[in-house]
Parts: C-alpha cells; structure tokens; sequence
C-alpha cells in the first residue's frame, strides 16, 4: 500500500534531550497543526531535521532520538552545525528570504552558503529515497528544499510528488537577479504539483519559468520536455473550531481560572471603560512591517490626539533568528522607537504601547484576541499571515475590527477587512479612526462573512484539496499516449536495426542532434557530434540522411567535407556524397522583397528578435524574446503577412519559436519521401524535435520507425527526452 511522505526543514516536534534522556513535545505552527490530518493517516511518515547538530549527539543518544522520532512517525535528517549555520541561516534565510519578499538590500548571496544548501538539499533527498516505495506520495514544504523535488525526480520517476511555497514568490524582475535561478527553477518542477497561496504567486513562478528556461504553459500547466507540471494556489487556512470553541471556553471562565494576562487585560478596561485595545502579533522580522506600524501608530496619535489616553497598542514580538544581524538592528530599532513613543506621550495612569517580547502560549493567544476591539497586522510583505484569521475565528460575539495589509495573502480572501497600504501611515491613522469608531452593526456585518468562509475553507480542507490535485496529478500527462522509447521497446527497435539488410535514417539537426542556442549561429556541431554521425555512417548498408530547416550554406560549412547525405531548408537543397548540391524542388525567392520588410518592421520592434535569410526562404526568430512578446507579435506577424502569403504561393512554417515563410508545398516530408524512391529499405528510422519534422512522420511508410525528442503532441510512435538520449540511441545502431 502506498504511503504519504511528508518533507519540511523542522519536524512536528521537538526533541529534549536531558541527561542523555530524550523526549519530545509537538511543535505549534501553522505547518504542523496543517499537516496533522495527513501525517495522522495509517501510512505516512513525516521527514526532517531532528534539531540537535551532529556534534551534540554519540551514538547511544541517535539510536534514542532515531527511536524517539520512529513512535511518532518521524525519520530525522542529521546536519552538522555549520550545515545549519550556512544551509538556514545563511542560504534560506540571508538569500532566499528577503528576496521572496522583494528585500533585495538585505539579500546576500555566497557562494559558500549555495553550496552548502545544494548539500543539505541532497540529504533530505538521500533520506527520502530511502524510504520511498513505488506508488508513494512526496509532499516538500517549503524554500529551504527548493531543489529536492527534482533531486527525488532524477532517481525516483513512479512516485507522485508535491511542493508547497509558504512564502510569496517575486515577480520575474526581482527574482531573476539571483545568480542560481534556473536552478532553483529546476529543482521545483520535479514536482507534478506545485502549490501557492494565492494566484499572484502562481503568476510570478510561471512567468519565471517562462522567461528564464523557455518552458511554455497552458492553463497553469507547464510542458516540459518529458512529462507536465500543474501549477496551482491552495490558500492556507487555520483550525478554526479550535480557535472558536477555545475562546468560547475563554469567555465563559470565572475570574479565578483566567490567567494573569487576562486579569491584567481585564483590570486596564475596568479602570477605563472607553479604553480600547489595538493588537498586534509577529515575529520579529522585517517583513512584517513592525518598525513602520509604530511610526504609523506614533501619526495617529499625532493627528487625532482625542485618542490619547483612550486606546493602546498591544504589540506582541515573537524572537526569531536572533543570530541574523538584520534581526539583531531591527529588534533594537523596535524597542528604541516603543521607547520613544512612550516616551512622547505617556500620562501618568497611561502609557501608548504595551511590549512583549517573547513567544505566548495559546491560552494567552487566546486572550489578546479576544479582549481587543482592533487588530492591526501591516506587513510589508508576507505568504499568507495566520494572525488575522486566528483573530477573526476568535471573535465569537462577531465584534471587533480587523486592520490587513493588502500585501499579505490573506487578503485575497478577506475582502470585508479594512485593507491599508502598509506604507501609507495617512491611510493607517484614518483607518485606525475608523475601525475605533465603526458601530457594532458593521463589525458583526462584517466578521459573519469572514466567519463563514474561514470555517469553510479551514486547514483541513487546504490540506485535502492539496492531497486530491496530487493525486489526480501524474508524473505523465495522461492526454499523452505517446510511448517512451525504453526498456523492450528500444531493445526491439535496436535489433530490428541490426537485423535489417537495408537500413535508412533521417535525423533532424536543431533541438535533436544539438541543443538549441540563442543565436543559430552558435549551435555549430561538436566533436561528440561528429563522433555519433561517423561512426554510424560508417555501419554497412546504412544510408544517413541529416534534414535540417538550416540554409544549404550554413550546412556546407559544417557537414559539406563529409560524406553524410544532406537536405537542407526543408527540402528546397540535396547533397548526396561525394557530388555537389541539386535542387529537389523548383522554387524561387522573388517574393523576398515583398515580405522582408515586414519582417524587418517586427524586428526593430521585437528586442531580441532575428530574421534568417535561406536561399529560399525567410526565417523569423523569437526565442531570445520576451516569451509573452514573442507570442502577440509572432501572432501579429501571421496576420500582417497572411494576404502577401496567399498571392505568392507561399506558406508558415511554425518551428520552436520561429517562423518560416517558404513556398507551399516544400517541406521535409515530401523530401525524405523523395529519398526512398530509388532504393528498396527494410528498415526506415526519422527522428525530430519540432512541427517541421511531423511533416516527415506523416509521409514516411506506416512501416517507418518514427521518433520524437520530447513529450508533445506527434504523430510518431515513440519519444525520448532530450538530445542526450538521442546520442545514446543513435550510438546502441552501432554494431559492437
């Protein structure tokens, strides 16, 4: 039976070790407590860093920790000190971290703390490999394992796997400046389901993958090469029975069961019945916008001073990353400004800003949620923020009103709360006056529709709804039924091969034999290249035939001293060995004047574009364009010249981001057919990577071995990934 596995930087738990007695506690969070219902099913199993480095640990206290994490479902991943220091600390969160939050002044990128990342990423992958079995389900959380997905993919390709973005993810401009991007891209598409809060997220990881590896997508999936991704959002929810039930349970205590915070709370609005409260709880980060929020506070009180003395900001700063020296300043700009501010305008029986600095158990959570009329949460940036709704699921008389950044990715979903800027302080002081004096009527208005939908779409439900579009995701594009070229199927095609008595191949050049290039120019063959081609050139009674879309002089620079077959631009150009070229077809270029300049016109307009000048033909190249560009104009173009096609006889040729405009009726197909005509073969082998060469596919003989590289909509038999598994197919021909 299949398993569940579920992949985060920190497990569920916490481990204590104490006299070399080990024993754990469960973890608080928004992960742990979303994840609870699938790591609670019969057949899952939760992987992570155990918490205690390497060094703190001999091999009496691993075999405790191993047995301890074993009864709660856990397999711990073991780093070393300087792993946590450089692969968290300083990779995920000097890097990664400020730039996913558009902090570009604090991301810092090392060389040595990449590596560092690339090695621990590798560890959580081994330990996962380990335990995957066929048919497992791999959930990764995350942008401290951003690369373990495709880690997992390249050994494991029959288990189904997920990642999790908790944080936003930049738009192309920012994200493009981190120096190891394809990677980072790369190593999330091994997954077959990608998930984010909100759509916006959604958006900016397409347009990166679009524009910095070339990948197309269509309807939030992406097509590679061999197989789809699904790109999804899935808004984070919260437990919110738990908050609910928990602060109606609060509500109804006695005086002598509330904790001291509670009693204190309750004192303050004893003293001052007008009184009211306004919280705010974070972490200490620069993200959440706190250092702004007090300047913002501190105007407010500045431009409506008859709410001084009648309101006070509960501010709640939870310690993170201490050992970050931008959260060392930032925790000694906070208490230098709340010192300030109190400073400024506390009276005698009222001080503005009640400070916390430290973490609260969820009774006391329970508390500053209840007791305040106002929550104001103003990140500057931030994936989802769990606060305003643990705010919201707690207010069981409906009352109170709740103040949200339009940056954060709750508020895509709580339209009813006040959005604000959170750098505009104008805005946060009047919408702080209006939320101090908003009626009832409005607030319960308001909190019922937020109510409704938070129960509804709750952490459950996320979690869920998560697990059923993986499952329903596949490794393969179930529209495919194209059939991979391996195991039987290429040990059959081999041997037929090496049976035949009469053997012909016709192998396309660009993006099958050589990678594509920015510029055509660049894709020159290398000595691998030439290696594969001669040696089986060289095989008894096998004719090689390389068809290209490439003009007849670029290929007579190339392949001309070679005793290779050769057609060129589609067809237009044959060159047998040992004799010169001859036109196959009767073709002229006198309509170039009429075309070249419109393509001309979309050039100087399209950055990034290029025209190619055949003998008999004109080539249009958009591939070092902006993917979104190179799609409306390449569409513009068709239309503009569809008139001037029409009266010339001529026709479009769509390749791999590029445009050819040639004569009718000219194309590899009816070339290769051409080629078999004078000779009898029992064995016939195309291979291809683009339309052009489905052209070929349809004309050959229902008998023909047809190939394409790359999992996309053909009509050949088989496909292979890539132009490495070409070099290998073609070199399994070669007799030993």
């Amino acid at each position: 039976m299949s398993k569940t596995i579920i992949i985060s930087n920190r497990l569920p738990l916490q481990l204590h070790i104490d006299n070399k007695i080990v024993t754990s506690t469960p973890s608080v969070g928004g992960l742990a407590t979303g994840m609870k219902p699938v790591h609670a099913a019969n057949d899952s199993i939760w992987i992570g860093w155990n918490g205690v480095n390497e060094e703190e640990i001999d091999d009496s206290i691993k075999a405790k920790i191993d047995s301890t994490l074993l009864a709660h479902k856990c397999l711990g991943v073991s780093l070393t000190k300087k792993e946590v220091d450089e692969y968290y600390y300083g990779f995920s969160n000097t890097t990664l971290w400020p730039l996913f939050h558009y902090f570009l002044e604090y991301t810092e990128f090392e060389k040595h703390t990449w590596e560092t990342y690339q090695v621990v990423n590798q560890k959580f992958a081994n330990v996962i490999l380990d335990t995957v079995e066929s048919g497992d389900r791999i959930w990764i959380h995350d942008y401290q394992l951003l690369l373990v997905p495709n880690l997992i993919r390249k050994k494991r390709s029959d288990v189904s796997i997920g990642f999790f973005l908790h944080i936003p993810f930049p738009s192309y401009e920012v994200f493009r400046t981190i120096p190891c991007r394809e990677a980072l891209l790369q190593g999330m598409l091994g997954a077959d389901l990608l998930g984010f809060h909100t759509y916006d997220y959604e958006r900016h990881f397409l347009s990166s993958v679009q524009r910095i590896l070339g990948y197309d997508s269509s309807f939030n999936t992406i097509t590679l090469d061999n197989r789809s991704v699904k790109v999804d959002s899935f808004p984070m929810g919260i437990d919110y029975d738990n908050f609910h039930e928990s602060a109606k349970l609060h509500n109804a205590k006695e005086k002598r069961d509330k904790s001291i915070i509670q009693q204190g709370l309750d004192k303050h609005q004893l003293d001052n019945d007008q009184a009211k409260l306004i919280l705010s709880i974070d972490r200490l980060d620069y993200t959440k916008g706190i250092d702004k929020r007090l300047r913002a506070f501190e105007y407010f009180l500045e431009k409506y001073p008859e709410f001084k003395g009648k309101v006070r900001l509960v501010m709640l700063a939870v310690p993170s990353r201490a050992k970050v020296p931008q959260y060392q300043r930032l925790k000694k700009e906070i208490d230098q400004l709340v010192g300030r501010i109190n400073g400024k305008f506390a009276e005698i029986s009222w001080t503005p800003i009640w400070y916390f600095y430290r973490s609260l158990p969820f009774e006391n959570l329970i508390d500053l949620y209840t007791s305040s009329e106002v929550a104001l949460l103003t990140p500057i940036r931030d994936g989802m923020n769990l606060v305003a709704k643990e705010y919201i699921a707690s207010k069981v008389d409906k009352k109170g009103v709740l103040i949200l950044s339009e940056m954060t990715g709750a508020a895509n979903e709580m339209s009813e709360a006040l959005l604000i800027n959170p750098n505009n302080f104008e805005e946060i002081a009047d919408t702080l006056k209006l939320a101090l004096e908003m009626p009832e009527k409005e607030q319960i208005k308001r909190n019922s529709a937020l109510q409704k939908r938070l129960k509804r779409y709750n952490v459950d439900k996320w979690a869920t709804d998560f697990m059923e579009a993986l499952k329903s995701s596949t490794h393969h594009d179930k529209r495919y039924t194209l059939q991979r070229l391996e195991n039987q199927s290429r040990t059959n095609l081999v041997e037929q091969f090496k049976k035949a008595e009469n053997k012909i191949l016709f192998v396309d050049y660009d993006g099958t034999l050589a990678p594509f290039e920015k510029l055509p120019e660049n894709a020159k063959p290398t000595s691998k290249i030439f290696d594969v081609l001669d040696t089986l050139n060289q095989q008894e009674n096998t004719k090689l035939v390389i068809i290209t879309g490439r003009d007849k002089m670029t290929f007579d620079e190339w392949f001309g001293y070679k005793d290779y077959t050769l057609i060129t631009e589609h067809g237009v150009w044959l060159k047998q060995p040992k004799k010169d070229w001859e036109l196959l077809e009767r073709v002229d270029n006198k309509w170039f004047d009429a075309i070249a300049p419109i393509l001309e016109s979309f050039t100087d307009r399209t950055p990034g574009s290029l025209i190619e000048r055949k003998n008999y033909s004109l080539a249009w190249h958009f591939r070092n364009v902006d993917p979104e560009l190179g799609k409306n104009r390449s569409n513009e173009l068709k239309i503009t010249i569809q008139q001037l096609i029409a009266n010339h006889n001529l026709e479009i040729l769509e390749g791999d981001k590029v445009l050819e405009i040639k004569v009718s009726g000219v194309n590899k197909g009816k070339s290769a057919s051409k080629m078999l005509v004078d000779d009898s073969y029992d064995f016939i082998f195309a291979i291809g990577d683009d339309w052009t060469d489905e052209y070929m596919f349809k004309e050959l003989p229902e008998t023909a071995h047809t190939v394409k590289v790359g999992l996309k909509k053909t009509v050949a038999q088989y496909y292979v990934d890539d132009t490495e598994q070409v070099h290998a197919l073609l070199k399994e021909f070669v007799y030993l």
